[in-house]
């Protein structure tokens, strides 16, 4: 082992980055005594190939340890121990025998036989822990892409797995790229087939998968251990440079595509977990700066339900996430984020809500982040839920209440009418006291927490066993319905039912007001057999069963023409460069109920009806849902002449391929009313055109 010599090097830019004669490195660690700069030849080395000791004179810098060693090139292996007071009562954890990985590290190299125990325990744990790499961001031909800038009323996004949409055997793609960026790179022509405009990757940040019950893995990825590695679990390739190209290569095809990358990002708690966890980096470098801390500093303020509680509104912390996101803009050419528990970042260092966050300003009012999608997550596992109130202009954010709301309407529970009608409109008695635009509303109905869309009308209750905690973990709040029968059935009328809701979910969210979100799977009918909390169920619960395409070809079907519809790939009015969405904003909702301008508003009512004119176009549509368990004869409104009457494009009820067909081949609707099948929902059309055709617009 050598003592490498240094120079003295700079404390900007944080981490490490390369010049042509050498690395300079940068590190945050207030209150520390010493620090070490560690260099590998090897990951799996039980000891550093060479160490730079930082003289506290010469290579620091206030705060700042630094250090310039010539002759590294990208690739190097590196890491630090960082010596200072173990004193948790003071909020100091410092502990030379961890070696630490560089909170700005663009890549990680993870040991064969890494442990999380062994970075808990005491002794050292050189040979087993977490290690970061330098990286050459310049070094990588993009080809002229960068970020989409797609608006928002032109967005139609699928949340999905990396590794869980190629993983399966029968995915069709090579066995070393299942389950990798490459792999899902192979399956852009099938998200390309479907129409969606955007993927939203859960956590793709470098996370812990060994955070998880006994037995079974961190699937999801919601324990980052980095804000600017990729997860190297998701590379098909061996070396660790070769992750983040892979990763890129992934970005730039999808760019090809016309797909957007939207990433699920964690900025509110890390992998190190409470007082017992793991130190990994945060941790033993600044503890007391990087989280918030309980009135007994020797314990971790937890408002994730994580252990721990990043703390976003600190100086140092503010800068790390701001300069993470920039990142990953400028150099991976992202094109969004989706802030999980977002509501966290508006806490202040004592945990308490404040109406101006920093970190959340901080981020709107960035010029690099200026035309980049933000979505949040708008509460936390504390109680804090800021849907429709959410800080600042820009942000998007999941709406919660869409789901709620449209999934009691369409099972049917009282009291639900007067607000389908606001959750179809944009939720405006949400937004609209904030002046903000219908995109607002991030309208979804499931998500990787909670029952797929199969199952939330398959299952009563949830069946979360596997996860090994006694059906204990996960949500009893799934306002779902199995359709008569708990789990899979054979009998032809559940199944029938089954598929009429799951349709009426999708028409109800591909037609709302606002940007709706698909969840991987949902076209296909994806199951977790009632797991709705499959976080550690890396196998075929959570997988892509890629089988299901033909055995759900009707609902995949569906989906892509519900999408072409909203997309206006064919509506018959020509010469306009504008969604379905983008037309029926701001206009006015004439509601009726089975009779004409008589809506039921009452307690007891499960139907609703609606007729949009299309103000300064020839066009008008109209939709009617019956969430009742019997046929209803619905009043349908008086067109002039010059429209040529209704046509039907949507109708639950019917099979395939009636029950879904674009505008050019929707049938003429005779006479004054529309029979409404049980529990389905019905989208009708009617145009005229200036030379009098009907349908030419």
């Amino acid at each position: 082992m050598d003592r490498t010599s240094n120079k003295q090097g700079k404390s900007f830019p944080l981490g490490s980055t390369l010049f042509p004669d050498g690395v300079n490195f940068s590190l945050f660690a207030k209150h520390s005594t010493a620090v070490q700069l560690l260099l590998f030849d090897d990951v799996n080395a039980a000891k550093p190939s060479r160490i730079v000791d930082l003289d506290p004179t010469a290579n620091r810098s206030y705060h700042y340890w630094h250090a310039f060693v010539p002759g590294v090139t990208a690739g190097q292996i590196y890491a630090y121990r960082v010596r200072g007071p173990f004193d948790p009562a003071r909020g100091f954890r410092f502990n030379p025998d961890k070696v630490l990985l560089d909170p700005y590290g663009k890549c990680i190299a993870r040991p064969e036989s890494r442990t999380r125990d062994a970075a808990a325990r005491s002794g050292d744990n050189a040979a087993t822990a977490l290690k970061s790499v330098v990286v050459d961001p310049s070094a990588y031909d993009w080809e002229g892409d960068s970020p989409l800038g797609r608006p928002f009323a032109k967005t139609i996004i699928y949340e999905m797995h990396v590794g869980g949409f190629t993983r399966h055997p029968n995915s069709g793609v090579a066995p070393s790229k299942r389950g990798t960026y490459a792999g899902l790179t192979e399956k852009i022509p099938y998200l390309r087939g479907l129409g969606i405009t955007a993927v939203e990757l859960l956590p793709i940040y470098a996370f812990d998968a060994e955070d998880a019950p006994v037995g079974l893995v961190n699937y999801w990825g919601y324990q980052p251990v980095s804000f600017f590695a990729p997860h190297d679990g998701y590379s098909s390739r061996s070396d660790p440079l070769g992750v983040v190209d892979e990763f890129r290569d992934m970005v730039k095809a999808l760019h090809r595509a016309g797909i957007e990358v939207i990433l699920d990002v964690v900025y509110n708690h890390t992998a190190e977990g409470n007082e017992h966890g793991p130190t990994i980096c945060f941790r033993g470098l600044a503890n007391e700066t990087y989280y918030m801390l309980a009135k007994d500093k020797s314990r971790y303020a937890d408002y994730t339900g994580c252990g721990n509680t990043f703390n976003a509104n600190e100086a140092v912390v503010r800068r790390l996430i701001r300069d993470s996101l920039r990142y990953w803009v400028g150099e991976m050419h992202v094109d969004g984020f989706r802030f999980d528990l977002a509501s966290i970042l508006s806490r202040d260092e004592e945990g308490r809500p404040t109406a101006s966050p920093p970190v959340l300003w901080d981020i709107e009012s960035d010029p690099v982040l200026a035309n980049t999608k933000l979505i949040a997550e708008a509460w936390d596992a504390a109680g804090l839920y800021q849907v429709g109130r959410f800080v600042g202009d820009s942000w998007k954010e999941w709406n919660g209440r869409f789901r709620d709301d449209v999934r009691s309407f369409l099972k049917s529970d009282n009291g639900t009418a007067p607000v389908m009608a606001f959750r179809l409109t944009g939720s405006p008695d949400i937004y609209q006291q904030e002046q903000r635009e219908a995109e607002q509303s991030i309208n979804f109905v499931t998500c990787h927490d909670g029952f797929t869309l199969n199952d939330l009308v398959s299952y009563n209750g949830k069946h979360n066993e596997a996860n090994g905690e006694e059906n204990r973990d996960g949500t009893d709040h799934n306002l779902s319905w199995n359709c008569g029968v708990e789990g899979p059935t054979i009998e032809p009328h559940v199944e029938r039912l089954r598929n009429r809701q799951i349709k009426n979910f999708l028409t109800l969210t591909l037609l709302a007001i606002g940007t709706p979100m698909l969840l991987m799977g949902d076209e296909v009918r994806r199951t977790q057999n009632g797991n709705n909390n499959a976080f550690c169920q890396n196998n075929e619960t959570s997988w892509f069963d890629w089988d299901l395409l033909e055995k759900h070809a009707d609902i995949h079907r569906f989906v892509q023409e519900l999408i072409a519809l909203r997309m206006n790939r064919d509506l018959p009015v020509q010469r306009l460069d504008m969604t379905l969405n983008e037309l029926l904003l701001r206009q006015p909702v004439h509601w009726h109920g089975v009779r004409l301008d008589s809506p039921d508003w009452s307690d007891e009512s499960h139907t609703l009806a609606g007729t949009v004119r299309l103000l300064g176009y020839p066009l008008w549509l109209h939709i009617i849902i019956n969430a009742y368990w019997e046929t209803l004869d619905f009043q349908l409104p008086q067109l002039g002449d010059r429209l040529g009457g209704w046509r039907r494009c949507v109708d639950t009820y019917l099979d395939p391929p009636h029950d879904i067909c674009g505008w050019a081949e929707a049938e003429a609707v005779n006479g004054p009313t529309y029979r409404v099948q049980p529990r389905s929902v019905v989208l009708l059309l009617a145009c005229a055109g200036s030379n009098g055709d009907p349908w030419t617009c």
